[in-house]
């Protein structure tokens, strides 16, 4: 795909709305702050519309129009997203390339993790997905050409099985990393000053709950107080903490090591959660909310997950919240919840109940319920790990394809 180069005083043209004519033009910017991200279009609902992906700073973008607070970005000739004009540096020195090309790869690990770099000479935009049987991450680099002709693993890397390419279109990169293990344990993705770093956490090799840290996220708090008891009129951050701290004391009397997103009624932003578990980058997260719905007549438990790699998870946990007795509301995957975006780590959110029914309501103001819920979703947890418990084979042991 050729780009006709940028042109200094375009930015005086922005446009304001889609038009024929603002398609024919584009100006350059990067990415900017803390956690950038793609949509997919400029739908929006409660959590903000249908997020693509999360995104590295600095990563170059083609932006071809303008709609409100929103940017269309085209990522290859088939491809565009939206993404907010607050994350977005325009830049008019920036010059459109008429291909971007790849280099040389090399896969290996460390101690704890594998990693996959790709040399590249920009950095680009990108999307990933969790593919099932077999187990994969997938990513599409946007507007990359391949001249990669040399993929190097070594034997360090322990957890990736293999990892090749293929040129779908003619400016997406498509790469897989096929895994020796079913289960994906967090993968994270970002640039360094050579190319494109994709750092993939191994499965432990030893089933110990010491081994593990389990972030627990009590929803809302401070002035966001979420829904409001139909009785009590309580809110849900009141609530959602007295559950957080039950499952924190039930988790570590397993013997499991436990981070509390807060501890008392603050303030913290969505945002500020998501970029405190990259910082702590735990093994696995639960957040815990309380539903609510206009009609007082629905009740019942849930739980929530975005990738499909992380299912297994929130159904564990949902098969185990059903046996303290209440009804069924589903176990919901795609889920746009700031908290089930990140990849780096198996995620799930849990609506306990229903705070706008009666006799939910009833059931979590209780504090031997709360002990219940805390227990179940702890023994949802081991059901998961004892079921993801495959050790890494051998040296030298011969595995039957």
């Amino acid at each position: 795909m050729k780009y006709a180069l940028i042109c200094l005083f375009c930015f005086a043209f922005v446009p304001k709305t889609f038009t024929q004519d603002s398609l024919r033009k584009f100006w350059l910017g990067k990415t900017t702050g803390n956690i950038p991200h793609l949509d997919y279009g400029l739908g929006e609902d409660r959590l903000g519309g249908a997020k693509m992906t999360y995104l590295d700073t600095n990563i170059v973008l083609k932006i071809i129009d303008s709609a409100g607070d929103n940017y269309k970005v085209q990522l290859s000739k088939y491809h565009s997203a939206y993404i907010y004009k607050s994350l977005v540096a325009t830049d008019s020195l920036l010059i459109s390339k008429p291909y971007y090309l790849t280099d040389k790869w090399m896969i290996w690990g460390d101690s704890t993790n594998d990693y996959v770099h790709i040399k590249t000479f920009d950095k680009l935009p990108y999307t990933s997905i969790q593919q099932l049987s077999p187990t994969r991450i997938v990513i599409d680099v946007f507007g990359a050409v391949s001249n990669t002709n040399r993929i190097t693993q070594l034997n360090t890397a322990k957890e990736i099985k293999a990892a090749w390419y293929e040129q779908p279109e003619d400016d997406v990169m498509r790469v897989f990393i096929e895994l020796n293990h079913p289960q994906i344990w967090g993968y994270h993705i970002a640039y360094d000053t050579s190319g494109l770093l994709v750092t993939v956490k191994r499965q432990k090799d030893i089933l110990q709950w010491s081994k593990f840290t389990v972030a627990v996220d009590a929803g809302h708090g401070g002035s966001n107080v979420g829904a409001a008891g139909v009785t009590t009129k309580v809110g849900e951050k009141v609530y959602t903490l007295q559950f957080a701290k039950q499952l924190q004391a039930v988790l570590a009397e397993n013997g499991f090591n436990v981070i509390m997103t807060r501890t008392k009624d603050t303030n913290i932003a969505m945002a500020d959660r998501v970029l405190m578990m990259r910082s702590i980058n735990p093994d696995i997260l639960i957040s815990l909310h309380l539903n609510s719905d206009p009609y007082d007549t629905v009740r019942g438990a849930s739980t929530y997950y975005r990738y499909i790699g992380f299912r297994s998870l929130s159904q564990a946990i949902y098969n185990r919240m059903l046996a303290l007795g209440l009804n069924e509301y589903g176990n919901s995957g795609s889920f746009n919840f700031g908290l089930s975006g990140p990849t780096e780590y198996p995620n799930c959110l849990v609506e306990i109940a229903f705070l706008s029914n009666k006799s939910d309501e009833k059931r979590i103001v209780d504090p031997i319920f709360q002990r219940q819920v805390a227990m179940q979703i702890t023994e949802g947890l081991k059901d998961w790990l004892t079921v993801n418990n495959v050790q890494l084979p051998k040296a030298g042991t011969f595995i039957k394809q």
